[in-house]
């Protein structure tokens, strides 16, 4: 950075003193003006006076009649830059102070990272808090945050070794290099790196939060339905969008797990879609979007032992190769109950954060130590019916507000896959057909992603997703001819499953009066195809409750698990868990889901026990005629 033109040598500054210029190793004559002064060091001293360096690029002559005192080699002294003739040629007076405050001038001009496309083949200088340190087969990448973004810096020493080794993450850098374009963005190819300490430190990382706070808030927007149960979530809502912005910005990255069925995949997509874009305006490398978030879909209803190690093998793995930062974990349509604890208090051990956004029953007690946010329509007095597809629709909104056009049929998908009856979902399903949805679209779309998902297994299948959601894609054909292809392949195979399973149903009438269907999935339907049996227990249940028209209960139960589906019976199946846990010795219960539809697991050796204890708690189950289903949810 010059110093501004017009300096006058000697101006005071806030502290009496006066501004003296110490020049950093790269700066050249582009970096100096004449009559400013500058830190010098003597390289030579001949009769008629010394030669000066100001920095490795920049050397002159203070002639002996310009000199106050004698000096050697290795000698500093302030001069001040007298003129700069046409061949290059640079002379110093030497000037003396009573007083003087020194400031570094870096190679090139002062920048940030938002004007750096505006300056490509110039050298800037650029201060910042380093945010990633990747080494690779040739230059270190150093990602660098100011105030107004991210740009990766390329320093190059010998093939695949580490430059500037003494550089840590975290630390307040000064970077100074050419702009060059790279990855459809911009990268520094850097000269010089020093970090910052005292009040230079302070200031940058005083300038960057008060750029962040700003840069986090979400947007401020309308719901898209307006729903007095929802409004009860809206401020967790935006507390979550804040946080999860404030992630991007800080170079943390994203762990996104979701639940594999209709209504996680109405969550996660349009969050993924909200957060990559949000990268994209803060980062000048476009590959920074698949770097900073991953969404992996889930098959338990719970945050699986083998997921999370997963999940932190990856991470740990990242920030030993790739300098990345540990990721915030953010749980959508799971997370929310005790069987998730084991997999938190794993994620403590590295102190990772987690964010919950879920609709199934909460165990509040056991999770919320263990994480940093969990929003949930049960903490506000509501229930199920308010999907997480919806609420994270409306958090994608709040990350970024000019995806609205593209997700106003999200929550109808999500709350039609999820079979919500909440008061808002004729509204829901309004703003679905105005783009074009009418209400078995909408089914279809559902049916489509369970049964992509299904044979996806780990995968988070990101452009077939897209194009059965309708989200991100560019043609409507094209996603009309996939959700028809998909959907038709599931009502098939269902159809084929059923008429293999409907024969072993067992039936009885409970004492309260309701239906009783029970089936062994593991005996009596097609194993390892679709749908599982959670799907396949879900529309056994549904054909019940059509061809009845009564209160209905189904249990589908295997080896070691039961899933459980209810229409006009008040269950109550987390807390049926836990008394079963606690009045079944050595039955390993576990264990949640709603209300109405859920599973649970024990020990192989005790399932007729479980069940039977199960079945009387359910005979003993209000009946309600009003009551509704919660829906089928895909669980395995």
């Amino acid at each position: 950075m010059s110093p501004p033109a017009g300096t006058d040598t000697g101006a005071p500054v806030p502290d009496g003193g006066t501004v003296v210029y110490e020049l950093a190793d790269g700066c050249t004559l582009d970096d100096v003006e004449e009559g400013s002064c500058y830190v010098g060091t003597v390289n030579g001293v001949v009769e008629y006076g010394v030669f000066v360096d100001l920095s490795e690029e920049l050397s002159g002559l203070v002639h002996d009649s310009n000199l106050v005192g004698d000096y050697d080699v290795g000698d500093e002294l302030v001069v001040e830059l007298a003129e700069v003739r046409e061949n290059g040629d640079v002379s110093f007076e030497e000037v003396q102070f009573a007083d003087y405050t020194t400031e570094a001038v870096g190679r090139g001009t002062d920048a940030v990272v938002d004007d750096l496309a505006d300056v490509t083949g110039e050298t800037v200088t650029v201060r910042g808090e380093v945010l990633q340190i990747k080494q690779t087969g040739g230059p270190t990448i150093f990602q660098l945050r100011d105030e107004s973004g991210v740009v990766p810096c390329a320093a190059f020493d010998e093939a695949g070794v580490r430059a500037f080794p003494a550089v840590d993450l975290g630390d307040v850098a000064e970077v100074t290099g050419r702009v060059e374009s790279r990855n459809g963005g911009v990268q520094v190819e850097v000269d010089e790196l020093t970090v910052l300490g005292g009040d230079r430190e302070r200031a940058v990382r005083d300038d960057i939060d008060e750029a962040l706070d700003e840069a986090a808030e979400p947007a401020d927007i309308d719901p898209l339905v307006e729903w007095p149960a929802f409004e009860k979530l809206w401020d967790d809502l935006r507390d979550v969008a804040r946080q999860l912005r404030r992630t991007v910005l800080e170079g943390r990255p994203i762990r996104m797990r979701h639940h594999a069925d209709g209504d996680g995949l109405c969550a996660s997509v349009p969050l993924q879609l909200a957060l990559e874009r949000f990268v994209a305006r803060h980062y000048q490398d476009d590959e920074a979007g698949r770097h900073m978030l991953k969404r992996l879909p889930s098959k338990a209803p719970y945050y699986e032992l083998e997921d999370v190690t997963r999940d932190l093998n990856f991470a740990l793995e990242n920030r030993e190769r790739h300098g990345q930062k540990l990721p915030l974990v953010l749980m959508l349509d799971n997370g929310s109950t005790e069987e998730d604890t084991p997999a938190y208090r794993n994620l403590r051990h590295y102190d990772i954060p987690v964010v919950v956004v879920d609709h199934h029953h909460p165990d509040p007690e056991a999770v919320e130590p263990l994480i940093d946010a969990h929003v949930n329509p049960y903490l506000h007095d509501e229930d199920y019916r308010i999907t997480t597809g919806m609420m994270c629709v409306e958090l994608a909104r709040m990350i970024d507000p000019s995806l609205t056009d593209e997700l106003r049929h999200v929550p109808a998908v999500a709350g039609v896959s999820d079979r919500s009856e909440g008061e808002a979902m004729p509204e829901y399903v309004e703003l679905a057909r105005q783009e074009g949805y009418d209400e078995a679209d909408l089914r279809d779309v559902g049916e489509a992603l369970d049964y992509a998902t299904f044979w996806l297994k780990y995968d988070d299948g990101r452009e077939l997703i897209d194009d059965a959601l309708n989200v991100n894609c560019d043609d409507r054909d094209r996603h009309e001819e996939i959700v028809e292809f998909l959907s038709t392949r599931a009502e098939r195979d269902v159809d084929t499953q059923l008429d293999a399973a409907m024969d072993h149903l067992e039936h009885e009438r409970l004492d309260n009066g309701a239906h009783l269907y029970q089936i062994d999935v593991e005996h009596h339907a097609h194993r390892f195809t679709y749908p599982a049996p959670g799907k396949t227990t879900g529309k056994i249940h549904d054909r019940k409750v059509e061809e009845t028209g009564d209160p209905v209960i189904t249990i589908g139960y295997g080896p070691d698990f039961a899933v459980l589906r209810s229409d006009g019976v008040r269950l109550d199946i987390p807390e049926y868990v836990t008394e079963l846990s606690d009045e079944i010795d050595g039955g390993g219960v576990s264990g949640g889901g709603h209300l109405v539809v859920g599973s649970i697991k024990f020990v192989k050796g005790m399932r007729e026990q479980v069940i039977d204890a199960l079945v009387e708690k359910m005979a003993d189950a209000e009946i309600d005629e009003e009551l509704q289903s919660t829906g089928v949810l895909s669980q395995d």
